[in-house]
């Protein structure tokens, strides 16, 4: 039997994939967690086969959550839920360790079908997803900038584009502030932006903005 846990601070929210994958007898849900810390603690007794992961959370969240499992507990896999449509963060979510991504509005059967691929070790992609991915490894221009940045560079660009300070930041991740100034440097010329205001504006654009 699968072990799923499920990481969203919306109650409703989890009921409702509790009762999306509830009727299926091999899958069985070891624990709920509203928040990325929270998850975090219940990992460290409660083991699970996929974790699935909201990506906006308060405090750690869920590109922090997803980068600390895939240190911590690499064997469990991570499929992850957003309201964000795969077209704006699908990509740079796999190419930063999850296992698969799926829009909270999906079917039963696109939900459960994801599930049972990502424990089976492969990667799970939606028909959009798969275009994606098809499109960017054609080289026909459809990727946006942002997918091509690496898991930190992502996590210091969305706390930049939250209002977060270099100071905060270097706190938050455990790095030093030269560091951190320096992932806003790269972020700046590789998005080809001028400062924190037009980081925001871009990630209100692309969809990008956790909220």
């Amino acid at each position: 039997m699968l072990r799923i846990a499920i990481v969203d601070d919306h109650q409703l929210v989890r009921a409702g994939f509790r009762e999306l994958l509830g009727s299926e007898v091999d899958l069985r849900i070891v624990f709920e967690a509203a928040s990325g810390e929270e998850a975090l603690e219940h990992l460290r007794a409660e083991p699970c086969d996929v974790l699935l992961l909201d990506l906006s959370l308060p405090g750690k969240s869920g590109v922090d959550v997803l980068r600390a499992v895939r240190q911590r507990h690499p064997e469990i896999a991570v499929l992850v839920l957003s309201g964000f449509p795969e077209d704006r963060y699908a990509l740079a979510m796999i190419r930063n360790g999850a296992s698969g991504y799926i829009c909270k509005d999906c079917e039963q059967d696109d939900l459960v079908r994801a599930v049972h691929t990502v424990a089976s070790g492969r990667r799970y992609l939606s028909p959009r997803t798969a275009e994606l991915l098809a499109a960017e490894m054609l080289g026909d221009g459809a990727a946006a900038p942002h997918t091509g940045l690496s898991e930190r560079e992502m996590q210091v660009f969305l706390r930049l584009a939250r209002g977060e300070t270099v100071s905060d930041i270097a706190t938050t991740l455990n790095l030093s502030v030269k560091t951190v100034s320096t992932y806003r440097t790269r972020l700046l010329e590789k998005l080809e932006l001028g400062s924190n205001a037009e980081l925001a504006a871009y990630a209100l654009r692309n969809g990008l903005m956790l909220e």
